[in-house]
């Protein structure tokens, strides 16, 4: 005899306690403090993730190069690479766990998937290329330089959410139902 109960369940599980989840994130940023000396990035981690891959294409080229070249053969060998990997496994992880893999685009009703896509691509290769020009990403300014109180990142972090709003109403149209 089957029951409701024993029939298996797919759907997905709340979200983690925000308040929790920026606890844990503080503990994390501080264990990074103490054991590397260094806080928390993603942009360093997939520069040289391109350099790995620029080094397959030519090595003496990349080896040469000013920006690319500082890390050496090995580019790979940094902690911040490490860092993006959990990152996206974690990340994968609980998901599969949450019961909240699938395959879509998040989009409102008018906007099409074509254009919801290259919005996220113009952005993605916006924000990618200022993290580098700026010698660093939005996680590692709000959250490590936020962490250490410094003016640079706190005005930082202010301006990046006054853009956010500001643009939100450029591109509110792309959301309404």
């Amino acid at each position: 005899m089957n029951t409701n109960s024993d029939k298996l369940d797919n759907s997905p599980r709340p979200y983690a306690n925000p308040y929790l989840a920026g606890v844990l994130l503080g503990l994390v940023l501080l264990a990074s403090y103490v054991t590397l000396g260094a806080g928390l990035g993603a942009s360093a981690g997939i520069a040289r993730v391109g350099a790995s891959l620029s080094m397959c294409v030519s090595a003496p080229h990349t080896l040469g190069s000013e920006y690319f070249g500082k890390w050496g053969a090995k580019p790979m060998n940094y902690y911040l690479v490490f860092m993006l990997a959990g990152t996206f496994i974690g990340a994968l992880f609980s998901a599969l766990l949450a019961n909240r893999v699938r395959l879509q685009v998040e989009r409102g009703a008018s906007s099409p998937v074509s254009r919801r896509l290259w919005y996220a691509l113009a952005g993605g290769l916006i924000v990618g290329f200022a993290s580098r020009l700026a010698q660093g990403c939005t996680s590692g300014q709000a959250l490590s330089g936020g962490a250490l109180l410094l003016t640079g990142s706190l005005v930082f972090t202010l301006c990046v959410f006054a853009g956010g709003y500001a643009t939100a109403w450029f591109v509110r149209r792309q959301w309404d139902d």
